[in-house]
């Protein structure tokens, strides 16, 4: 059974890409920062569906606890096939006031994560010489910018540019690295957005699910998606 790690696997796209990568097979470590009983309600969920998973909780901006988890996990359960880096944060404001918080905060997690949870984990998946699949969650602010996410957009293009020089160091070893940039996604993080407002920008006129951006996720891990690497795929109905 191949194995894949889902940072941020509690709730959201990180919950519907556990949900979904498990029903087709894969052992699903469930990443979570705090939130410990709606991890294990996801994992309730993917053993009533069939599926096999188990509960690895690190917080991905702080770097030693994501190493020592994550080095203890390969010498409990092997190797890995897959990393999806799903986790991230956000903290909106205008640039005149951001915060110097606000800023480090969001760069240190959403993009030093991407580095603090990979670090552990690429040498071994190359040196087991078996293929692999990461894929970094990134978001349409990473692509076009969005007012009032000056840090949020920036670590979220950093996750692309990172990402893309990833896929270009690994292909040889048949490690594919992609990205999929959702748009406005039904979850927690947009329930206080104007969804009217909103709404008028997207061509589809409706929010994504999150079972529609997890989607894209779970090919990408598939064999199928073998020839794919360094490509950023977005999901959001349309926006250019």
């Amino acid at each position: 059974m191949k194995r894949v790690i889902v940072t941020g696997a509690s709730r959201g796209i990180g919950k519907a890409i556990a949900l979904q990568l498990a029903a087709r097979g894969y052992l699903v470590g469930i990443n979570y920062v705090r939130n410990e009983s709606a991890a294990e309600a996801v994992l309730d969920a993917v053993r009533q569906q069939g599926g096999d998973g188990y509960l690895i909780p690190f917080d991905i901006a702080n770097r030693q606890q994501t190493a020592d988890s994550l080095n203890r996990d390969l010498v409990d359960r092997g190797d890995v096939w897959g990393v999806v880096c799903n986790a991230g944060i956000a903290h909106d404001s205008p640039f005149p006031i951001l915060e110097d918080r606000m800023w480090d905060s969001v760069i240190s997690t959403n993009l030093g994560g991407f580095y603090n949870v990979l670090k552990p984990l690429v040498m071994p998946m190359a040196t087991a010489r078996k293929g692999g699949r990461i894929v970094a969650i990134s978001s349409l602010s990473g692509i076009s910018g969005n007012r009032g996410q000056v840090n949020y957009a920036a670590s979220k293009a950093g996750i692309i540019g990172a990402a893309k020089s990833l896929a270009l160091e690994l292909a040889r070893r048949k490690i594919t690295v992609n990205v999929v940039a959702p748009g406005i996604i039904e979850t927690d993080m947009v329930a206080d957005l104007p969804r009217d407002e909103v709404l008028k920008i997207i061509p589809m006129r409706r929010y994504g699910t999150p079972d529609e951006a997890a989607a894209p996720v779970v090919f990408l891990m598939s064999d199928d998606a073998g020839y794919i690497t360094g490509q950023v795929i977005s999901v959001n109905g349309g926006v250019i």
